[in-house]
């Protein structure tokens, strides 16, 4: 009995059922299903280079063999990327998962300076334009200081306020703020400011003179006092790296006017008598002048001259002074002390300074030497035009 319970099993062994091949996943494009065929041949998944294979979560490539008991394969399917950077623009294929994964793949190393768009993180999707510009070393110099920096920045402007040394009011930099990143790393700031500066100048008054009926001939008195006036312009000064380089005067104005001074002269004719030299005078006039004296032929010239401006001949008792004197008084009458009676009668040249001068005639014969001051003396009657103020 027992033998023939073993010959039964014997017999029985081969039709036995076969255990099931292994269950596995395909998991793809965010897809899973059911290989009911078991382990696939990896060939067969028609994988390019770029694409990724992953068994059971192991990177796999298609000629490895898979274990027999994998569960899930998973494929990610490479897109194509666009990447521009400072030394141009390319395309490749990527299977990574970020943007940041998939230029890591490029051998790029990523740096916080560095300028990456989209953001690392990003997902990969077919057509994406990545732009990387890796941040380049720079040296900013302000005045004395410098500073190292890293900047991927298009511009000077932009990299310095990147690194928290933006340009402030009338600051400039040396390439300007919209260049770009100079070639040779360097950055140069100058620090400007203005100030503003009140400067006030005085403004000189005038003096004018006005005839007065209260005062008499050749007498001046003070009418009004003169006043200076007060000017304020705005000067702005100009400092770079806190050297001052330029002022420039803006408009200015009159804060306070001048007043001028006004004195006046007197227009008041007064007749007097006087003892005189031992002669009794009548004058509406005295007038203290420089005296000299000429001759016919001792008149400064290369040559003799024996008739005045008048036609009279020179001699004494005709005397000669500056031309607007004469024009205006021709043949007045005079006394002067120690010379005698006198008219008016001839055209001299005056002093350098201007004082009021008079030369007194003499003949040839009878010539006399005189300099000093004399006083004159306008004899009655009073000319109908007066001439107030004397040359």
């Amino acid at each position: 009995m027992r033998r023939a319970l073993v010959l039964l099993a014997l017999l029985l062994v081969p039709f036995q059922q076969q255990p099931p091949p292994s269950t596995v996943y395909l998991i793809e494009g965010g897809q899973i299903r059911l290989l009911p065929g078991g382990i696939p041949d990896l060939l067969e998944l028609g994988l390019s280079p770029a694409d990724r294979l992953l068994v059971d979560g192991v990177p796999y490539t298609p000629e490895q063999a898979v274990p027999p008991e994998a569960h899930t394969i998973q494929i990610r399917r490479a897109v194509t990327l666009t990447l521009s950077t400072p030394d141009g623009e390319r395309t490749f294929e990527s299977a990574a998962y970020t943007v940041g994964e998939a230029l890591s793949d490029l051998g790029l190393a990523l740096y916080k300076s560095d300028f990456l768009w989209p953001p690392a993180g990003t997902p990969l999707t077919p057509g994406l334009e990545i732009t990387y510009r890796p941040a380049r070393p720079l040296t900013v110099s302000v005045g004395e200081t410098s500073v190292q920096i890293r900047s991927s920045a298009e511009t000077v402007g932009q990299a310095l306020a990147g690194a928290g040394i933006p340009l402030l009011g009338l600051d400039s930099s040396h390439p300007s703020e919209t260049a770009p990143l100079p070639k040779d790393g360097q950055i140069d700031i100058v620090r400007v400011r203005e100030s503003i500066l009140l400067v006030h100048k005085p403004i000189p008054f005038d003096s004018e003179f006005t005839a007065s009926d209260d005062l008499e001939l050749d007498q001046q008195g003070l009418i009004q006092p003169g006043e200076v006036g007060l000017s304020m312009s705005r000067v702005r000064v100009r400092y770079e790296d806190g050297v001052e380089v330029s002022r420039q005067a803006e408009a200015e104005t009159v804060v306070r006017p001048p007043q001028n001074r006004i004195v006046g002269y007197g227009t008041k004719v007064v007749v007097r008598s006087a003892r005189v030299g031992g002669q009794t005078i009548e004058y509406w006039r005295a007038v203290r002048m420089y005296a000299t004296s000429y001759s016919p032929c001792r008149s400064g010239t290369d040559r003799c001259y024996n008739y005045t401006a008048s036609g009279k001949l020179v001699e004494k008792g005709v005397v000669a002074m500056v031309r607007a004197n004469y024009n205006a008084m021709r043949g007045q009458a005079l006394y002067i002390p120690d010379y005698g009676y006198a008219t008016i009668e001839d055209i001299g040249g005056g002093l350098p300074d201007g004082s009021l001068w008079i030369d007194l005639g003499f003949s040839d014969s009878d010539f006399e030497v005189w300099t000093g001051w004399v006083t004159v003396y306008f004899l009655t009657p009073v000319p109908a035009n007066v001439l107030y103020i004397l040359n």
